[in-house]
């Protein structure tokens, strides 16, 4: 009974890749209208079902979280401020330019005066944080790649590897207690250039209409408090 249940799943996914192929296929055509949409909705399908069959066989999957703002997908510039006890985490928001045409490039330069939007992410009782590779040219090589995964969106990682692993390490510890775990997520961020993953309860995010000296500012007196 389980095995024909993980049949039909697989089935489905397969599917779901073979729709998301032929999608993609017709981006490079001539097209007459719907193309996108189409694509993207292929898309979305084959995550759902990745992330059905994932859970199905208590894998470690990805699955999108609420979050109050979106990151910029050309230069976030993700900054990581740690301390023993306290973790937060900088970036540029997403700002359409309504007078953009396509022809220009806007460089982000972080030691700017000039004032942006900025989001300040605070991961409550983080055990631990990483910010680094893979970027999002790589992020096919994740091993959460096949089981969710997804760029520049905010995501939980399911039955997460990492907190089994780091769980274990901790087990030698004599007060030690199993259920102290149960409240930590794994939480997963792709920018454009580099990855932020961190074990934490829970997180606040605030925004800041300043430049990012003045938000670094702000984090070095929060990491102080």
């Amino acid at each position: 009974m389980i095995f024909s249940k993980f049949g039909r799943l697989e089935k489905q996914l397969k599917t779901a890749n073979a729709r998301e192929e032929k999608a993609c296929a017709e981006l490079s055509k001539k097209h007459k209208g719907g193309e996108w949409e189409e694509y993207k909705a292929a898309s979305e399908e084959v995550l759902c079902c990745e992330r059905t069959l994932a859970a199905a066989k208590k894998e470690e999957y990805a699955e999108r979280i609420k979050f109050p703002v979106k990151w910029d997908t050309g230069a976030p510039l993700p900054h990581l401020f740690m301390s023993d006890y306290k973790a937060y985490l900088t970036f540029y928001v997403d700002e359409p330019d309504p007078n953009w045409d396509g022809t220009y490039v806007n460089v982000v330069d972080p030691k700017s005066k000039k004032t942006v939007s900025l989001a300040l992410v605070e991961f409550k009782h983080c055990r631990i944080a990483k910010l680094g590779s893979p970027n999002d040219e790589a992020l096919h090589g994740h091993r959460l790649e096949g089981k969710g995964l997804e760029g520049y969106k905010p995501l939980i990682v399911k039955n997460s590897k990492w907190i089994s692993e780091i769980k274990n390490i901790n087990k030698v510890h004599s007060h030690y207690k199993e259920e102290g775990w149960k409240i930590y997520n794994h939480y997963f961020f792709g920018f454009h250039d580099t990855t932020f993953e961190c074990i934490a309860e829970s997180f606040n995010v605030e925004l800041f209409d300043k430049s990012m000296t003045e938000l670094l500012e702000i984090v070095t007196s929060k990491l102080l408090e």
